[in-house]
């Protein structure tokens, strides 16, 4: 087992956890939480017994956002920051690493601000605790959203909702974000990690490949206008799925009235 100095990292049947573990910077998003963050889900992307992964938080916060102790040494020392602008620039972006990974379920526990916010608009699902609160803090810190939220945020919530989010920076609570689509739903706080264990469970449960092309496809359409280049995408895939043994697994489990197994 790695040894990790951010995160904490557990197993539940086919669901793997990610815990940022740094409460007492309410979890802001240092280098080595992020890397080793990447790197465990880059190891469960390659392992079958994984299907599906939750990204949570310790303490009190699911992150408060960037670690800003690290833009004061860009402020002072202009060198380190030349230096981390060409890291960030050669580094895949989180939201392309999340849009080719497994299935990756964000249970808010608590603050989600700034960066820390953005990082979850790059998964697929947000379940919320009611004790969340959530804000686009970027424009309150003199800068302005990143990881594509500019196009991810108005695809989820809408035009006019994501503009007040990112113009204001205000704080808003866990209902206001299920009541305009942020969040998918929110749940007593004791409750978050069983429901999203749940909801994590019950997505793993499909083939891997399928929900890898459903990721893909619905990627690379969130911006396409042309109707022709996404049914012709959508039949590739459905064609290839067709070939596959998880296909051949649900006719055969369909005409013996049973459960299919998938990672058998």
């Amino acid at each position: 087992m790695v040894k990790h100095e951010m995160i904490l990292v557990e197993t539940k049947g086919r669901v793997g956890i990610i815990t940022l573990n740094n409460p007492e910077r309410l979890n802001a998003l240092h280098r080595t939480m992020a890397a080793e963050t990447r790197d465990q889900i880059d190891a469960w992307n390659s392992d079958p017994s994984i299907g599906a992964i939750i990204l949570t938080g310790a303490g009190r916060a699911f992150s408060s956002g960037a670690d800003i102790s690290s833009w004061q040494q860009s402020l002072e020392r202009p060198e380190e920051g030349e230096r981390t602008r060409a890291r960030l620039e050669a580094e895949e972006s989180w939201t392309l690493f999340c849009q080719r990974s497994k299935p990756i379920i964000c249970a808010i526990n608590g603050l989600c601000v700034g960066a820390g916010l953005t990082w979850t608009l790059a998964c697929d699902l947000r379940i919320a605790s009611d004790q969340a609160r959530l804000s686009m803090r970027f424009v309150r810190v003199g800068v302005i959203p990143e990881l594509a939220s500019t196009h991810i945020l108005p695809h989820i919530v809408g035009l006019g909702p994501a503009l007040e989010l990112m113009l204001s920076g205000k704080f808003i609570s866990a209902e206001e974000a299920e009541r305009i689509g942020l969040v998918n739903r929110v749940v007593p706080h004791g409750k978050l990690m069983e429901e999203a264990l749940a909801t994590a469970a019950d997505i793993a449960f499909n083939p891997t490949e399928s929900l890898l092309a459903i990721k893909t496809l619905t990627y690379q359409n969130l911006g396409e206008g042309n109707f022709a280049t996404i049914l012709e995408r959508e039949q590739r895939e459905f064609s290839a799925a067709l070939a596959r043994p998880p296909f051949r697994e649900a006719v055969s489990a369909f005409m013996e009235k049973r459960q299919p197994d998938f990672h058998k």
